[in-house]
């Protein structure tokens, strides 16, 4: 592709704030990983990402930067394919996203990809790890179909690349202004190392222990998470200094409302404990997150939600505004927002779903998101074979969280087995 030829697309309404939140040691990285049943075969998977960029115009880019809005540029070359180092979730620079805004990485039998939050979301992310996975095996000569996977030999199709947020956004939108969450606070690694402790369960033990309640294993794992952090500012802050507890819920709207976007639509929403009640227990914390839930999965709702960001980036005085100044407010809105209003981010993925000869070859699937900007944990799930996978990722010393959250499960019936990259 020569440079006349370069094909660009506008941010979506979700990816503008992550250029502007971006700041040294830290950007909005997550990550998606295979691991194979045999070891990687370099010159195959250079092969299978060269095969399959074409078909992913608005990934395989770079982050530019204009007068007034960032946006992105198709590289005339395909993604490097690199061999991992020390740890997952380095951030990227803005030197980094001004080369390629995600990463293609292998170690061993594992195949990874890193992405700058503001390509896609995990749902588009993960159609184009499993068509890179379809693409190697097919590149180490397992014939594999395409069933549930999107073929690099199909040209990309527009609908992909559509910002799904303008065309669903209302007439109503809801106000943001809630009140600081709790904190988790430690001793942060001077060379920004992040500790990844990954739990592997059976799904269908933590869906029965779900259905007992009468609740999802979204749900489930929220209460959890609220009630482990609640112990620890019982811990750590006085009666009278509490906050409140929540934990941020991504939901991918696509489930609501039709898309076949590869981009960023996603939302999220808070829920938790306020002040006062950070002593429910978890036979109260149940139902209590369940209703939450359900009050905000509501189209209506979910909408108001969106269409707030939506009419934030219409107004006439915004859009006219030099990117630089853009880039203050914006980055003021994430972190008195985007971020204290909860003390946590849970990302569930879902169910990874492959063709069987896929699935063979495959032995397991890893969702990571990164921290917070201005706080150290991060939550992460993701299904695959009956196999469900929660990494949690700090970037402090102290493995406060773990040493609640982990036993929690297991008193609830829940049997685990602990993975840690710790030093």
């Amino acid at each position: 592709m020569s440079q006349s030829q370069k094909r660009w697309h506008r941010l979506d309404n979700a990816a503008k704030i992550f250029p502007a939140s971006m700041r040294r040691g830290w950007s909005n990285v997550f990550r998606i990983s295979f691991t194979l049943t045999s070891p990687v075969c370099p010159e195959a998977l250079k092969r299978a990402v060269a095969r399959i960029a074409p078909r992913f115009p608005s990934v395989c880019v770079r982050l530019r930067r204009g007068l007034f809005w960032y946006y992105l540029e198709e590289n005339a070359a395909p993604p490097a394919v690199v061999e991992e180092g020390c740890q997952p979730l380095l951030p990227m620079t803005a030197r980094d996203v001004a080369k390629c805004a995600l990463r293609v990485l292998y170690f061993e039998n594992r195949i990874a990809v890193e992405f700058f939050h503001a390509l896609t979301d995990g749902t588009g992310a993960l159609s184009f790890v499993k068509t890179l996975a379809a693409a190697y095996l097919e590149e180490t000569g397992l014939p594999v179909r395409y069933e549930g996977i999107l073929s690099p030999e199909d040209g990309p199709d527009p609908a992909e690349t559509e910002d799904s947020f303008l065309r669903h956004a209302g007439p109503a939108a809801d106000k943001r202004d809630p009140d600081p969450a709790f904190r988790l606070t430690g001793t942060p690694e001077p060379d920004g190392f992040l500790h990844v402790t990954c739990a592997t369960m059976n799904a269908a033990d933590l869906l029965a222990r779900a259905r007992k309640e009468g609740i999802s294993i979204t749900a489930l794992l929220s209460a959890f998470l609220v009630h482990s952090v609640a112990q620890i500012q019982k811990e750590r802050v006085s009666p009278r200094r509490e906050r409140a507890v929540r934990v941020q819920i991504a939901v991918n709207l696509r489930k609501y409302f039709e898309s076949r976007s590869l981009r960023n639509f996603v939302s999220v929403f808070n829920v938790g404990v306020e002040k006062g009640d950070t002593d429910a227990t978890l036979a109260e914390l149940y139902p209590m997150v369940h209703h939450q839930m359900a009050l905000q999965l509501q189209p209506r709702k979910l909408r108001r939600v969106f269409t707030a960001n939506v009419n934030s980036e219409k107004g006439m005085a915004i859009r006219l505004v030099p990117l630089f100044l853009k880039n203050l407010v914006m980055r003021a809105v994430f972190d008195t927002v985007g971020e204290r209003s909860a003390t946590l981010c849970l990302s569930n993925l879902g169910v990874v779903s492959l063709p069987e000869e896929m699935e063979r070859a495959i032995d397991r699937f890893d969702f990571i998101i990164g921290p917070q900007a201005k706080a150290p944990y991060n939550c992460a799930v993701v299904s695959y074979k009956g196999r469900l996978c929660i990494n949690i990722v700090r970037n402090t010393r102290e493995p406060a969280l773990e040493q609640r959250f982990f036993p929690l499960l297991e008193s609830e019936g829940v049997s685990i087995t602990l993975e840690s990259n710790e030093r």
